[in-house]
């Protein structure tokens, strides 16, 4: 499918990215605690240097109203942080991002439960916090307990007591009835079973046909070229390639096979070498073993002559 990166120059991007760059500290948060400032005011952070890695860097792109962007790349790249980026849980350290709408973050469905609160109680709570009004969650109440296959006799109950796909399911039926113009979908296809996921997809596939614009982050290839008309193509904390999501799928999995062939290649060098060192060792072996049976048999010649040596005598 072409990309339409052109209708972003030309209608306006709802999601534009400057510049992006986001700074983490190795083995702690990367922003200090306040404990931390207290201790150190504005003196210069002691755990700053050397432990410091850019997971995201110097990325820029556009999305346009009605385009599917598909997020692919390896674990690790920075996929998952670009899209808290976007729903502006996380603040770049580098660069702006710039989004143009109200937001559907489908990133942790769980997030915002409170698990000493019912379903019920849930639903309006997280609803509320995302800008649904009580008469809106009052009139789609019904349907999002019918879409996440609650259980009445569950509804309230303390969702401390739900399994963890029930709290996924409830939390996708909750945030796909939100009416806000962009989403952000973080592998959460991957979740419940296969009549559970036909359902995500049949509501994907509604609030797409209402010309919504949705960034999707997943390693499921149906998912991406079912729902994604463009690629961006995360590769060591860069965009390597802003394209279709086919060539951006291509591109991922020929440096995928291209890494496995050489991890392949490092493993059989590591092998040969471990091989060549056993066979060192028990060459070395070898070679004590049979200079101790020489210095034996030395020791037992030098006996006996010493014997023969004394009967002569």
């Amino acid at each position: 499918m072409a990309s339409t990166y052109e209708a972003a120059v030309t209608g306006g991007p709802v999601i534009e990215a400057k510049g992006l760059g986001v700074k983490f500290a190795v083995n702690r948060r990367r922003k200090r605690s306040l404990r931390e400032m207290f201790i150190h005011g504005n003196k210069r952070d002691p755990n700053a240097e050397g432990n410091e890695f850019w997971p995201l860097r110097d990325v820029s792109f556009e999305i346009a109203k009605g385009d599917c962007v598909g997020i692919v790349g390896k674990n690790g790249t920075g996929k998952s942080t670009l899209l808290k980026m976007i729903a502006g849980v996380l603040i770049p350290d580098e660069g702006t991002v710039e989004v143009r709408g109200k937001v559907a973050p489908l990133l942790e469905l769980r997030a915002g439960f409170n698990d000493n609160l019912t379903g019920r109680e849930n639903v309006y709570l997280v609803g509320s916090l995302h800008g649904m009004s009580e008469k809106q969650i009052d009139e789609r109440f019904d349907e999002i307990v019918d879409f996440a296959e609650v259980k009445p006799k569950f509804i309230d109950t303390p969702v401390r007591h739900y399994s963890s796909g029930m709290k996924v399911r409830l939390g996708f039926a909750l945030i796909s009835q939100l009416e806000h113009p962009i989403m952000l979908v973080d592998e959460v296809l991957a979740v419940g079973d296969k009549a559970f996921k036909r359902k995500c997809y049949e509501a994907i596939d509604r609030m797409l046909a209402n010309e919504r614009t949705m960034v999707l982050v997943s390693h499921n290839e149906r998912d991406l070229k079912r729902f994604c008309n463009r690629g961006l193509y995360i590769k060591g904390g860069e965009l390597a390639l802003d394209t279709d999501i086919d060539s951006a799928l291509a591109a991922y999995n020929a440096d995928t096979k291209v890494e496995i062939e050489e991890r392949k290649k490092k493993d059989e060098a590591k092998k040969k070498r471990a091989e060549e060192k056993a066979k060192k060792v028990e060459s070395e072996q070898k070679a004590v073993e049979a200079d101790a049976e020489d210095k034996a048999e030395k020791k037992k010649d030098e006996k006996g002559e010493g014997k023969d040596g004394g009967r002569a005598a």
